[in-house]
């Protein structure tokens, strides 16, 4: 039996998901990493004796786009403050009508289109493949699931998130493209997050916030900004209350996970332990310290 690991939650997400009642000892916490600067400085507090990390995903005040996010800096910043297990929460745009403005999806599927973004840790110097087959943790999924069923909120569980690498939303035609392929959302920024998230081994989840219809609905155009921002400070109430609800969940020592989430470097480094660059193993020491 393996030792039970006290866990440490990481939050992505906006800037108003982190005013929490009960949450304690908080600071401001600047976080230097070989990768560059992340987002924003990551704030660090305890609620009920867990230790929680928020990063505000575009940075305070929403100052960064989803192509210009360093998201290795985010994910190596959360693994330097000991985060063990990521909770994601990202505005989307519904591509099914049983999934309408207000409603949450815990995403267990990603189809990524992104392009222009750096995707892995690893590359020249080291190369590794780790598995992307799951890549959310379903034992993150549950606690999820529990939270929005104790709160009442309209959710549901299982999805296929689509990424999109934006600014620009995307044309009908592409809309219907990822109707007809069974996604049930689409965003901007879960990935490469979640594939980072399983290079540093830690356990990811995702919670997409429907805030409207994408462009496929026949009422997409009547939709007014105001009313997508109503939905949007709507969704981010109820996420401050879905987090709250849900750390205690998670407070409990565990051991290694059982779907292999902390574990997924085991098997993957490829490069030959003599013929790794120096260099690439500095850079790794947070991410990949485990096996190196």
């Amino acid at each position: 039996m393996s030792e039970a690991k006290q866990p440490v939650i990481g939050v992505i997400g906006g800037s108003g998901l982190y005013n929490i009642e009960g949450l304690t000892d908080t600071k401001w916490v600047k976080v230097e990493t070989p990768w560059g600067d992340p987002s924003d400085e990551l704030l660090t507090g305890n609620y009920e004796g867990l230790k929680v990390v928020f990063l505000p995903r575009h940075g305070r005040g929403h100052k960064l786009s989803p192509s210009s996010l360093n998201y290795r800096a985010n994910i190596d910043a959360l693994k330097r403050l000991g985060v063990t297990d990521i909770l994601s929460m990202s505005a989307v745009g519904s591509l099914k009508e049983e999934l309408p403005p207000g409603h949450f999806v815990i995403v267990d599927q990603f189809i990524d289109r992104s392009f222009a973004r750096e995707k892995s840790f690893f590359g020249p110097g080291l190369v590794a493949h780790v598995s992307m087959a799951h890549p959310t943790c379903p034992r993150l999924g549950d606690a999820l699931e529990e939270s929005l069923k104790t709160l009442g909120l309209p959710h549901t569980r299982g999805g296929t998130y689509l990424v999109m690498e934006g600014p620009q939303f995307s044309t009908l035609a592409e809309s219907n493209l990822y109707r007809s392929w069974g996604c049930s959302v689409i965003g901007m920024t879960n990935m490469p997050e979640a594939k980072l998230a399983r290079e540093a081994e830690i356990d990811y989840a995702s919670v997409a916030m429907v805030t409207d219809y994408d462009c496929w609905h026949e009422d997409h155009d009547a939709v007014t900004v105001d009313q997508v921002i109503k939905v949007l400070l709507g969704n981010a109430d109820k996420a401050r209350n879905l987090v709250k609800n849900v750390l205690p969940r998670l407070a409990a020592p565990r051991p290694v996970c059982h779907a292999g989430c902390d574990t997924a470097l085991t098997y993957a480094l490829i490069t030959a332990p003599e013929a790794r660059d120096p260099e690439v193993l500095k850079k790794l020491q947070a991410v990949a310290g485990r096996v190196l």
